[in-house]
């Protein structure tokens, strides 16, 4: 008898899914796309990521291949199916490249900002602490800066943390922070979890060029869209 090991029945399990994420959005029956995303979020989100070896960790590149294209981002941001909280929370994972599929899904995602803004913001619990922890910096947060901040930041920024050493993880979290911020509705939501100072702090420790590109993109916008300053409460006439 045969012994197939689980990694080899893995590889081949996740090439079918590449060839078929390859014409995914070819398929014309939205039910079928559905099922076939539907699968490969569940196999992302298996708790092998736990042991040494991570069977499925390479499912975020094919997530990631997804969402270039509308169809799937659409697919991911479909509050019915509840997939892109599922994806956001594998960000949590100690392997880099589970890390890096999470941040290249949701700044695809983050394409949609005009159109889908409020469904990426359903998840916010979830979507703040993914995109902003990364960059934040190494300091310990001061109480006055977390006091205006959610429990979920708040708290990881009340102690020392692990950082995430790679540049594209952060790259990619702040691009997706600035499609957010392209819009009114999410500037606000990015004020009210004081995302403002985490950003500012962040930017004060990062060393790399590129990274520090993409933040000094975020601060002009902040700058120039009117966002250094905290929005008004007041309701408009």
């Amino acid at each position: 008898m045969f012994c197939i090991s689980l990694s080899v029945v893995s590889l081949v399990y996740l090439l079918c899914f590449w060839l078929i994420s390859l014409n995914l959005m070819l398929i014309d029956d939205e039910k079928v796309r559905g099922l076939y995303v539907m699968k490969l979020v569940r196999s992302f989100c298996r708790t092998t990521h736990e042991k040494d070896d991570d069977s499925f960790e390479h499912v975020g590149s094919i997530l990631v291949n997804i969402t270039k294209q509308r169809a799937g981002r659409e697919l991911l941001l479909d509050p019915k199916r509840g997939l892109l909280k599922q994806i956001i929370r594998q960000f949590d994972s100690n392997s880099s490249l589970r890390k890096k599929g999470v941040s290249g899904t949701i700044r695809n995602c983050c394409f949609e900002a005009e159109n889908q803004l409020q469904n990426l913001l359903l998840v916010s619990e979830f979507l703040w602490p993914a995109l902003l922890l990364p960059v934040a910096g190494n300091k310990i947060y001061s109480e006055e800066d977390r006091k205006k901040m959610p429990l979920e930041l708040g708290t990881a920024l009340s102690i020392e943390r692990e950082p995430v050493n790679d540049p594209e993880i952060r790259t990619q979290v702040l691009e997706a922070i600035y499609l957010i911020l392209l819009q009114e509705a999410g500037r606000r939501a990015f004020w009210s979890v004081n995302g403002p100072r985490i950003v500012q702090v962040g930017y004060e420790d990062e060393e790399d060029p590129k990274v520090m590109g993409a933040y000094e993109q975020l601060g002009s916008l902040l700058i120039n869209g009117s966002g250094m300053e905290e929005p008004s409460t007041e309701t408009r006439e």
